[in-house]
């Protein structure tokens, strides 16, 4: 078992949030994550849903600003926040931009010098992080969820759509969703990955759409005063992507909202919901069987 250190911990909705660091296999480097644990993970295992942060942000930011742990103690679900890249690797220049490296991992597994000695987010998140959840908390690992906010939801469009036995839903607050066309997308990609495009197209919903699909619905909410909406999301390049294969996702405009966690609070309620009762309804399925 993976030698897990509480930092701090704190009552919240009648469950408790812990902030945790540990020494990571994946990235080589000491990784940090937060979990809120509902009051009904006391009695028996519950779902669990993983949220991947946006650029600049680290664990704490969705659990201090979010308000999810409200709706999270009401639905029963164990939420899991990850930092949002290796820190103090050692590498240099990994602290010279705010939109690479430090706080910019971009969930992809770097293959580049020097990054791809730490910088392999998608393999944290979608191998090491489960396990060691599974192995520390009264989750039920048939039943996960994934949603994240900018470049998480960008991360977690893919994760879900790479890895749909692991996901049974998904969802985004305006996500990077085509990076081969966005300035920070192409700036990362050539630097994590190199300069062959084919393969960044592992890393791109839309294009990722197309080949894998997701097996149920997609939601996606979009302020319509987000600054980075034209340039750097394209929410209409993976809908455009979704429409072409048939992939259901309901893209929601919200009139007047922005890219900050005012928005992402506003719509929280319905994005619990919307994993709740997917996650439910595998329960169910499961059942059945």
């Amino acid at each position: 078992m993976t030698n897990l250190n509480l930092l701090s911990e704190y009552q919240s909705f009648g469950g408790k949030l812990g902030f945790y660091s540990h020494l990571s296999s994946t990235c080589k480097s000491e990784m940090r994550f937060a979990v809120y644990q509902p009051p009904q993970a006391t009695q028996q295992p519950v779902p669990v849903l993983y949220f991947l942060s946006g650029l600049t942000c680290t664990e704490e930011n969705f659990m201090v600003k979010a308000g999810a742990q409200r709706y999270a103690s009401e639905y029963g679900l164990i939420l899991v926040t990850p930092d949002t890249s290796p820190r103090n690797t050692g590498i240099v220049g990994e602290d010279e931009d705010w939109d690479f490296g430090t706080g910019a991992g971009f969930y992809v597994d770097a293959t580049e010098e020097p990054w791809h000695q730490h910088y392999q987010m998608y393999s944290y998140i979608v191998e090491e992080l489960p396990g060691i959840i599974a192995a520390n908390f009264p989750i039920q690992p048939d039943r996960q969820g994934i949603f994240g906010h900018s470049m998480g939801g960008h991360g977690a469009l893919l994760c879900a759509m790479r890895n749909p036995q692991l996901y049974k839903s998904v969802s985004a607050f305006a996500p990077i969703a085509a990076p081969m066309r966005s300035p920070w997308g192409q700036k990362t990609f050539n630097r994590y990955l190199g300069s062959n495009q084919e393969t960044w197209r592992n890393y791109d919903a839309s294009e990722l759409v197309r080949q894998l699909g997701y097996h149920s619905l997609i939601l996606i909410d979009q302020g319509t005063a987000d600054q980075y909406l034209a340039e750097q999301l394209l929410p209409e390049v993976f809908e455009q992507a979704c429409k072409s294969v048939n992939q259901p996702v309901n893209l929601r405009y919200q009139t007047d909202y922005d890219h900050s966690y005012y928005f992402i609070a506003s719509f929280i309620e319905d994005h619990i919901r919307h994993h709740a009762i997917a996650l439910s309804e595998s329960y169910s399925n499961l059942t059945k069987k």
